[in-house]
């Protein structure tokens, strides 16, 4: 009975110690676990070089590293900045290169014909001599303006005062190109005087465009009949018609 005393007292004590033991090693174990953590930093020169920079976790080193983290954060924003002004480099030289290639020269619109207002003065004023001479931009301008044809408006001019080559009278004393009539009097007559030359010109437009283009009659055939007593009047304007096409 002694016996078995003391061999549980003896198993007692062995277990205890190994208990404690057991403690004892856990409790250095924590310890060397805990001093030999490791972190990764990663500094501008390790994402540069590819690499990943492993430290022991110091007191010296915690102490130290905000100041590194502070140092990497001025980099990449400087290195952000230097990248946004780059890209704003190269957007001006595309913009600058841009309007370069842009013409300035300005271009001239197709009116009539093919031509331009200025083309078709100058093919007016091929035809239109003495008093009348160089007012083929009045003409054309405002013949346009009211959606009348300008060579048939021309055509009938030179037909009704012969500014092909000298002018009747009726233009250079009453400034009269389409052989109007009405008042004031030119001279008392039955045809009518304008103050100007212009006046004379956009007035016979008005009446053009106002006593025959406004009723559908827009060409020599159905303007002749009203226009003159003459049965020949629509093949002679059309005649001036070919006649400022070839100039």
């Amino acid at each position: 009975m002694k016996k078995v005393s003391k061999l549980s007292l003896t198993l007692a004590s062995i277990g205890v110690f190994m208990i404690g033991l057991a403690g004892v090693l856990q409790y250095k174990a924590f310890q060397i676990e805990e001093n030999t953590v490791a972190y990764e930093t990663v500094t501008m020169n390790d994402l540069n070089a590819g690499k990943i920079e492993e430290v022991n976790n110091k007191n010296e080193n915690n102490t130290a590293e905000p100041a590194d983290e502070s140092n990497n954060n001025t980099e990449v924003e400087d290195n952000t900045l230097d990248d946004v002004e780059e890209v704003v480099i190269e957007n001006e030289l595309e913009d600058v290169k841009t309007y370069e290639e842009v013409s300035t020269v300005p271009v001239d619109p197709i009116v009539y014909d093919g031509l331009t207002m200025g083309e078709l003065a100058e093919k007016l004023n091929r035809s239109l001599n003495s008093t009348i001479s160089g007012k083929g931009y009045l003409i054309a301008s405002y013949s346009l303006q009211l959606g009348i044809d300008p060579y048939m408006a021309t055509a009938i001019i030179l037909h009704e005062t012969g500014c092909n080559g000298t002018c009747s009278s009726l233009v250079r004393e009453c400034n009269n190109v389409g052989g109007q009539k009405g008042g004031p009097s030119c001279g008392g007559g039955a045809y009518k005087a304008y103050a100007t030359l212009d006046e004379g010109i956009m007035g016979y437009l008005d009446n053009l465009y106002r006593n025959y283009y406004s009723y559908g009659l827009t060409t020599p055939e159905t303007i002749g009949p009203k226009y003159a007593a003459s049965t020949t009047w629509a093949s002679q304007v059309n005649n001036y018609i070919a006649l400022i096409r070839s100039r």
